[in-house]
């Protein structure tokens, strides 16, 4: 379909005679369908499904051009600006490519884009780097971008090994301050902020082991959840609950569910 057409159906819903619920919608409204949208999309991704993939992209292109077309209605801009604007910033941050600087490695591509980014007017006007961190980011994306902007300032370990030295002292820390909470039920707060300095220092360890956090801990939610699941299976056949179950059983179940989701090695080729 020629964006054109899209262009002219989202017309058409926000027009005298659409749709009531589309004519209603504004960028604030629309930006939150536009995040669930893009969480779809990303499940799509992490399933594997090609379908599906296509599926969700349309979805969340169809929240963009909504968007676009909002703001054009406004008199801001349309979505060929978006385009255009977009094109000179992928050209201007890719400089080892449309012009005379060598990068010959991710990390020196990051590098000449993070560069490339404090010379801009939007980000040059910021107070700190952090500050091109979004706010509204997941606490886990963002302590990675934090901690990404501060690295790329100089403000980092040397290796992987001092960060992993820094998650022994914060576990120390966040162990000494659970004594104290067994004692006094005031400093929930403080313990608390404990736990949240290991998740911050592991967020790092990731960030040195060329792991992004969020991906990571989402690929052992969907682990664990089809594991209980087939724990519940396994119950249910037996004409009983997970929760009927003895604490051994429970683990004898869970063991047999690790083995169910462990991929079946090949034997070894006789040719």
């Amino acid at each position: 379909m020629k964006t054109d057409t899209l262009i002219e159906l989202i017309e058409r819903l926000r027009g005298k005679n659409g749709c009531p619920w589309d004519r209603k919608q504004t960028p604030q409204t629309m930006a939150v369908y536009l995040m669930e949208e893009t969480y779809e999309l990303i499940d799509a991704i992490e399933s594997g499904n090609p379908n599906n993939v296509c599926e969700e992209l349309g979805d969340v292109l169809f929240q963009i051009f909504f968007i676009a077309g909002l703001f054009q209605e406004m008199g801001h801009f349309d979505i060929k600006d978006v385009v255009r604007l977009n094109i000179e910033k992928m050209i201007r941050r890719h400089p080892h490519v449309f012009g005379s600087d060598k990068a010959e490695s991710a990390h020196e591509v990051k590098k000449l884009w993070h560069n490339v980014k404090l010379k801009e007017k939007s980000h040059s006007q910021k107070e700190s780097i952090l500050d091109s961190v979004p706010v509204n980011l997941p606490a886990l994306m963002r302590a990675y971008r934090i901690s990404d902007r501060a690295a790329a300032a100089g403000f980092d370990w040397d290796d992987i090994s001092g960060v992993m030295k820094k998650v022994k002292e914060e576990w120390s820390e966040f162990k000494t301050e659970l004594a104290r909470k067994n004692q006094a039920e005031e400093n929930q707060a403080d313990l608390a902020m404990e736990f949240g300095d290991i998740l911050f220092t592991l967020v790092n360890v990731a960030r040195f082991a060329y792991i992004h956090p969020e991906t990571a801990l989402s690929s052992s939610i969907k682990k664990f959840e089809k594991r209980f699941k087939h724990m519940e299976k396994a119950a249910s056949e037996d004409g009983k609950s997970v929760k009927s179950f003895s604490r051994d059983e429970m683990n004898k179940l869970w063991e047999e569910a690790k083995k169910n989701d462990t991929p079946v090695k090949k034997p070894a080729s006789k040719d």
